[in-house]
């Protein structure tokens, strides 16, 4: 019989020299991928050495992740294993950042103990388009920035933007649920709104005097030494240092806009955009802006 020839390979023979399942070998001959070269007498399926090459490279393509029918299409000369290769890779691709992305989520959800909501929600955060994204920022840039009368600022706001790259890290799909969270709170942009109307110039007028410590570093620099040194806000040392920062200027605007920001969470709105950018941020100055407000409180009380 033809089935008792050395070089013919029943499936069960078949199975055994490749080490995989009769019921594989099966599903993919029934697919096209491995066919057999003929029948035994009693209709049972026969194969040859070239069978053993082709499961081998059937086994090596599924392995990388190619569907059988993929496979089909290489092993019959439609297409070649590089332009599958080459699709698969964008899918993989597309598959790592997806699988990033639910780490991120996972992991945020873990951090916070969130409820099954809050999960579903930072989910669908997470996992929103480019566009939709970007119409989320230009909502809030609208409400919290439009109409005020600053042209530098306008300026600043047009090429203001909070993407996300293509291929984020967990850390910056973390902050910008967090952002994106934050930015969507009506009680946050009303916050914001209002340190912002009290920083932006009035026609006619200077810039107001507190609108210099949220943009210039150096105030923050200068708190950061007094407080290593121990110099207490309520100190005659902090008064010093409050006549060299503002001088004569309207020390009670100045805290205005101090406690309006801190109250904002500007600082941490800061940090959370240089996060989503993948930038390295300067250090929290929340501390050193409350010492700030603190020594502007006791000098208006002296």
């Amino acid at each position: 019989m033809d089935d008792e020839r050395p070089d013919v390979l029943t499936i069960g023979r078949l199975a055994h020299r490749t080490g995989l399942p009769v019921r594989t070998l099966r599903f993919w001959s029934d697919e096209g991928a491995v066919p057999p070269v003929g029948r035994s007498a009693g209709g049972y399926r026969l194969y040859d050495a070239e069978s053993v090459a082709r499961v081998e490279l059937v086994r090596t393509l599924r392995e990388l992740g190619l569907g059988l029918d993929d496979v089909c299409r290489v092993l019959s000369g439609r297409t070649t294993v590089a332009e599958v290769a080459d699709a698969h890779v964008a899918a993989l691709d597309a598959q790592i950042r997806s699988l990033k992305v639910s780490r991120a989520v996972l992991s945020t959800v873990a951090k916070r103990g969130s409820t099954v909501e809050e999960t579903a929600l930072m989910n669908r955060l997470a996992r929103l388009s480019a566009a939709e994204r970007k119409q989320i920022i230009d909502e809030f840039k609208e409400e919290v920035f439009g109409g005020l009368d600053d042209p530098r600022l306008r300026d600043r706001m047009r090429a203001f933007s909070i993407e996300l790259p293509d291929d984020p890290t967990p850390e910056q799909v973390d902050a910008w649920i967090e952002l994106a969270e934050l930015v969507r709170d009506p009680g946050f942009r009303a916050r914001l709104r209002t340190w912002m109307e009290l920083n932006t110039p009035i026609p006619g007028q200077g810039r107001p005097p507190g609108a210099s410590i949220w943009w210039a570093r150096q105030i923050v620099q200068t708190v950061a030494e007094i407080r290593k040194g121990g110099v207490a806000p309520e100190g005659p040392a902090a008064a010093e240092v409050l006549s060299e920062l503002f001088g004569d200027a309207d020390r009670a605007a100045v805290l205005r806009s101090l406690e309006a920001g801190i109250e904002a969470g500007a600082e941490h709105y800061r940090r959370l955009v240089a996060r989503v950018r993948g930038q390295n941020s300067s250090p929290d100055a929340t501390e050193e802006l409350e010492w700030l407000a603190r020594a502007l409180r006791a000098a208006d009380q002296t």
